[in-house]
């Protein structure tokens, strides 16, 4: 077994996790099976480091200038010789006052480095809306300025030694500055360049730019048999009967109406969340004005007799023309991010390999003028588009089965998936705090979720009911209301405290919430939904997709929500199950 190098409570120098910053720590205990020493930062955060992470205090000293002037030997020398005893005397009585305006001035430098630190990293400090509390202050720049004042207080000490504590002093603050300066670009440095990948790496991304989309076209076709079942393999279509360049045009009309209506002058324009370089985006939150107008040209099109069950009887071409534009769209996006500014770029898509930043997205923000483009394929062309599908599927339903009226599974399907989108509209301005818009880079991964699986996916349940009717009674009915009901309460509950939390943590409205600290230096709601369970909102939404699917019939014929449960699952979260 290996010695140890380091003694339970020595005072050493720590690696914070991530960076390449040492900071003052405390070893507290260490396990012989792990190797690990857990440490304890001033701040009281507790956490375990390799060896390899920790360094001895000795070795952390400041630089000392090269130049012969500032030798100590050569200035000691030339005054021994050039002053008299009462000249010396009098040197004392001013190198004491020296030391004292020294001092003081290094108190105001400390000052000053902390509002330079702020604001070099006011992105770190300033995740949420509001001032931060005592839980955001375990950030870079405060353990940087914990380190400054350290130094400063080793020059202190080096100020009783020298007889020029101005001159001294001033060589200190250039050295410290230099030092802030270079740690702050090495840190800005680290969080631009991708390290981590996610998804399996370059493979795996490589496997799910194909993967998803054959899901997403084996759930369409299975839909569409007269018995659909996981084991009964869908015949492949002819290659020639999937594409149709008027579907593709329909689908490009659709595309720039919703983006019209996203630039109508209406709504309210809201910021958004700082971004590395500290700006702040603007965004107009007019959804929902978008989707009253659709409304009003959907109904106009009913009214002059224009077919939607042309949307069903091409549903696949429609997904198809989806997938390419996607495709094209997302590499238009890797082409213009080439040009983008460092610090434009997501912190998770920016590796260096085309294929895994093509899916994950290497511009957070991309945008045409003021048009953003991920914010708007996150809430409209999609969202939109599936209220409108299903409205589709509901008139085809009456058509193929010669119906007066929708069965009453149809009815549910739609109505539940309507609040859903409304919603999410109604709550836009909700979005500008989710890892979507904060964390993501916009490309193949967003760009495929927000234009096929969210349109194509989510209406399975009412494309399904087209050929497949489904006949269950009130009481059933009732159950299932109840179950979308209290799963849409868990969801709005939690999305709204989550929300809250991040744009305002000290919002009086939140005094009962309680958090902790993580190491990361943000903070997690331990109390209310996010006490009871890990991701309330996932818990919600898979109640609310139980209750989608249920009216389709029988429990064996959920197969298609188990899949796409499992699917979500993979392109999403694979601990949202996990309680605390």
């Amino acid at each position: 077994m290996p010695n140890r190098r380091f003694a339970t409570g020595e005072v050493v120098m720590g690696r914070w996790p991530g960076s390449v910053l040492y900071y003052e720590v405390q070893i507290t205990s260490y396990n012989d099976l792990t190797h690990l020493y857990t440490v304890q930062y001033k701040d009281g955060t507790e956490l375990e480091l390799r060896e390899s992470d920790i360094r001895s205090v000795s070795s952390f000293k400041p630089r000392k200038s090269n130049s012969s002037s500032s030798s100590p030997s050569r200035r000691s020398g030339s005054r021994s010789r050039s002053r008299s005893p009462g000249r010396s005397a009098k040197g004392k009585r001013r190198s004491s006052s020296q030391s004292r305006e020294s001092r003081d001035e290094k108190k105001k430098t400390i000052r000053e480095t902390n509002l330079t630190l702020l604001k070099l990293n006011e992105n770190n400090t300033s995740r949420y809306n509001g001032e931060p509390d005592s839980t955001e202050r375990n950030d870079t720049s405060y353990k940087i300025l914990q380190k400054v004042e350290s130094e400063l207080e080793i020059g202190h000490m080096l100020d009783k030694y020298t007889l020029h504590p101005r001159r001294h002093k001033k060589k200190e603050e250039i050295f410290l500055e230099e030092r802030v300066f270079e740690t702050a670009k090495t840190t800005e440095k680290v969080s631009t360049e991708t390290k981590e990948l996610e998804f399996g790496g370059r493979i795996g991304a490589f496997c799910m730019i194909f993967f998803l989309p054959a899901t997403v076209f084996y759930l369409l076709l299975m839909c569409k048999q007269e018995d659909p079942s996981v084991m009964n393999f869908p015949p492949l279509p002819a290659f020639d009967s999937l594409w149709e360049t008027r579907v593709f045009g329909v689908f490009l009309l659709w595309f720039f109406l919703q983006a019209l209506f996203s630039l109508l002058p209406v709504g309210k324009v809201v910021e958004g969340m700082p971004l590395v370089n500290g700006r702040r985006l603007q965004y107009r939150i007019n959804g929902f004005y978008a989707f009253v107008l659709t409304a009003a040209a959907v109904g106009n099109s009913l009214y002059f007799e224009i077919e939607l069950h042309y949307l069903y009887d091409h549903f696949l071409q429609f997904a198809v023309s989806a997938l390419i534009f996607s495709l094209l769209l997302s590499l238009y996006l890797y082409a213009r991010s080439l040009k983008a500014p460092k610090e434009e770029l997501s912190p998770g898509g920016n590796s260096g390999n085309f294929v895994y930043d093509l899916f994950i997205g290497r511009e957070l923000n991309p945008r045409i003028g003021n048009f953003d483009l991920k914010y708007f394929c996150e809430m409209r062309p999609g969202l939109i588009g599936w209220v409108v599908i299903n409205l589709a599927m509901l008139l085809a339903e009456m058509k193929v089965q010669d119906r007066n009226v929708p069965s009453l599974s149809m009815i549910l399907v739609n109505s539940f998936q309507l609040l859903y989108v409304v919603d999410a509209l109604w709550n836009e301005e909700a979005i500008l705090t989710t890892m979507d818009i904060t964390h993501d880079g916009f490309g193949f991964m967003l760009a495929f979720g927000d234009l096929i699986w969210i349109p194509f996916v989510y209406s399975l349940q009412a494309f399904y009911l087209v050929n497949h009717p489904s006949e269950i009674s009130w009481p059933i009915a009732s159950a299932i209301i109840i179950l979308n009901i209290f799963g849409y309460y868990i969801f709005r509950g939690a999305n709204s405290q989550k929300n809250a939390f991040r744009r305002n943590p000290n919002d009086p409205k939140l005094a009962h919430l309680k958090c902790i600290p993580t190491a990361a230096g943000k903070s997690l709601l331990v109390t209310g939904w996010w006490g009871l369970v890990r991701h309330p909102n996932y818990l919600g939404d898979i109640m609310m997709a139980l209750a989608w699917s249920l009216p389709c019939g029988k429990i064996l014929k959920l197969k298609c929500f188990l899949l796409k449960t499992c699917a979500c699952v993979l392109a999403t979260d694979f601990h949202f199950l996990i309680c605390q």
